[in-house]
């Protein structure tokens, strides 16, 4: 029986870097991979010479494959169907799951239980307001395997937070929830170490 996996982890602990280790070692054992990420994420994407849009998975220390992009309103279940009836797929691997919608999580919930296909799901739990993406909601509400990927605070805590900062290095603490960026416009933190930027800047006790 296969299993829908969550593995998640606050920015910059190796998410991307383990998702893609993960498809290594399953490509090297003869196993067919679907890599995929959700079209939200268009950091390290690029239009190739015929126009087309290219996605890129794509780790912060520089390692990177192509991948199918996701759309927000696409279902993958049908999308699955569709490459099976001509390439078989052995395992599925989604970085940034985050940004998936309940309804594409559900999709590959059944995939794992129903089509006997392993789903491999990588990204982070809560926004820079520790709140919980949607993708990610569902994911601890029905992942057969859920796992922490841990990282460290500059205090040497482990970091839960995805802190936003603004170009003068302050903590935003008001925004849209998805807002896309790496080292430039987040900082992961221990819950101790936000807060007290918070208070620093605000000057009050919270």
């Amino acid at each position: 029986m296969s299993k829908l996996y969550f593995k998640y982890g606050a920015m910059a602990s190796s998410k991307t870097a383990n998702a893609l280790m993960t498809r290594f070692n399953y490509e090297e054992k003869g196993n067919r991979v679907w890599l995929i990420k959700p079209d939200l994420d268009n950091r390290d994407d690029y239009t190739d010479e015929n126009g087309v849009r290219v996605t890129v998975v794509k780790s912060r220390i520089g390692l990177s494959a192509v991948a199918d992009v996701i759309r927000r309103d696409e279902n993958i279940l049908d999308r699955f169907h569709s490459i099976m009836a001509s390439t078989p797929v052995d395992v599925i691997i989604c970085d940034e799951c985050q940004f998936l919608t309940e309804a594409q999580v559900d999709q590959m919930k059944y995939i794992a239980e129903f089509l006997n296909t392993p789903v491999l799901c990588f990204g982070l739990r809560s926004d820079f307001l520790t709140k919980m993406f949607e993708g990610s909601k569902r994911l601890f509400e029905i992942a057969d395997s859920i796992n922490e990927i841990k990282s460290v605070c500059k205090c040497g805590k482990k970091a839960i937070v995805n802190a936003r900062i603004d170009e003068n290095g302050k903590v935003i603490t008001q925004g849209n929830q998805i807002e896309i960026g790496g080292n430039d416009k987040y900082e992961s933190m221990c819950w101790g170490c936000w807060q007290e930027r918070i208070k620093e800047q605000s000057k009050q006790i919270i």
